[in-house]
């Protein structure tokens, strides 16, 4: 059975082909492939699979939970229909469990994704380090909790999960810490503002990057500031993208990498079962 390694800013993802809708992936066999000592290591899992005429991005998370959306995904579920010859170089629509995301891969090999509208909707307080830390709520087809602050986000403690509110969040959270690094004028021009980022991710952990992520980080820095639109460079652990915030939608523009290609063992693979 054929996979692909690849990372978008070094959020790593295994992407099985599934052309005919026919792998069984279940729980045990997404977290032994993204088990870094007794799989192929990754943050998750890109199931490759048509639906209703289109493209469908089926992702799990390493724990083998069914997650709506992820931007870095995305971005290499793009580059790898590209890279396979299933599309051609530029726009075309992927479905996902968030809904259609319209992405546009460039000769580069950075892919631009429409993230669908970013929703501030409240905020919140997570519990990192033992100490307290407000933020914003932002819906960016799945659940953050992003939070700017003023001491560096290098020094905090993501080795334990953060602690949210159960209420607000009943099916978990991603908890996004931020610096701002650069306040260009309400966030407008070409460029915007410049943030730093360090996220915990539901059912993964730290990870290098996260693309909604930065999303989130990014209105949550603006809704600080009482505005809805705007645009900043997010730098992350892996890398930096470029975040547009819309009246109506956002997009991501980011590097999409694809690393090593082969075949799983299928004895290994029919033991997981």
């Amino acid at each position: 059975m054929e996979f692909v390694k690849g990372h978008g800013t070094e959020n790593d993802f295994v992407v099985l082909p599934d052309l005919d809708d026919q792998l069984d992936l279940t729980v045990a066999r997404v977290q032994a492939l993204c088990d870094r000592q007794r799989g192929l290591g990754a943050d998750g899992v890109l199931r490759v699979v048509r639906s209703e005429g289109k493209w469908f991005m089926d992702y799990r998370n390493a724990d083998g939970s069914i997650a709506e959306m992820c931007g870095n995904g995305l971005r290499v579920f793009a580059r790898y229909l590209v890279d396979a010859g299933h599309q051609p170089q530029g726009e075309f629509v992927v479905g996902t469990r968030a809904g259609d995301r319209t992405v546009v891969t460039h000769p580069d090999g950075s892919v631009t994704n429409d993230m669908g509208p970013a929703r501030v909707t409240g905020t919140s307080i997570a519990a990192v380090d033992g100490q307290g830390i407000g933020g914003f709520a932002v819906d960016v087809g799945n659940p953050h909790l992003a939070c700017v602050v003023d001491a560096p986000v290098d020094g905090f403690d993501l080795t334990v999960p953060p602690g949210y509110d159960p209420v607000m969040f009943p099916h978990g959270v991603n908890v996004e810490l931020i610096n701002v690094l650069e306040a260009a004028e309400n966030g407008d021009g070409p460029r915007g503002g410049a943030l730093k980022m360090r996220v915990y991710e539901r059912g993964v952990g730290e990870t290098r990057s996260c693309g909604t992520g930065t999303v989130a980080s990014v209105a949550s820095w603006l809704a600080g500031q009482g505005r809805t639109t705007g645009s900043a460079t997010v730098d992350v652990l892996g890398g930096q993208v470029f975040v547009t915030i819309g009246p109506s939608t956002s997009t991501l523009t980011g590097p999409a990498v694809l690393v090593a290609r082969g075949e799983l063992d299928k004895s290994w693979w029919d033991a997981l079962s």
